[in-house]
């Protein structure tokens, strides 16, 4: 096995000069980020192993993906089931907006749970 790695003298010390592949760079989204921020928080073992391992990107691509579209996929349940229609917004716009927000909230509650803090 041959070793191309090359070192840098620091005093006393040779220090590898490491670099990271180049990634593509599609910008992160919400859900993403989060999930950046909890693992930095509160799995920082898994964080670096991920970071070192050049996957800390895709997972985190992969995990907001997944959640916008589990988001697209829950809101229309949880709209119709509490009572969220056209109707109501013509007639009370300002109903219809709070109960809008209550089931995204519901809805990022179980993607937290089930995404991000996994």
């Amino acid at each position: 096995m041959e070793n191309n790695l090359t070192y840098t003298r620091n005093g006393d010390y040779l220090i590898p000069d490491l670099k990271l592949t180049e990634q593509r760079s599609k910008p992160l989204g919400k859900y993403g980020r989060m999930r950046k921020a909890y693992l930095k928080e509160h799995r920082p073992i898994l964080y670096n192993q991920l970071l070192m391992s050049e996957k800390l990107y895709p997972h985190l691509l992969e995990i907001d993906e997944t959640a916008q579209s589990r988001l697209e996929q829950m809101m229309p349940q949880l709209t119709a089931a509490a009572g969220v229609t056209e109707q109501l917004k013509a007639s009370d716009p300002m109903k219809w907006v709070g109960l809008m927000n209550t089931c995204k909230a519901q809805a990022e509650e179980i993607l937290m749970a089930e995404l991000i803090h996994s």
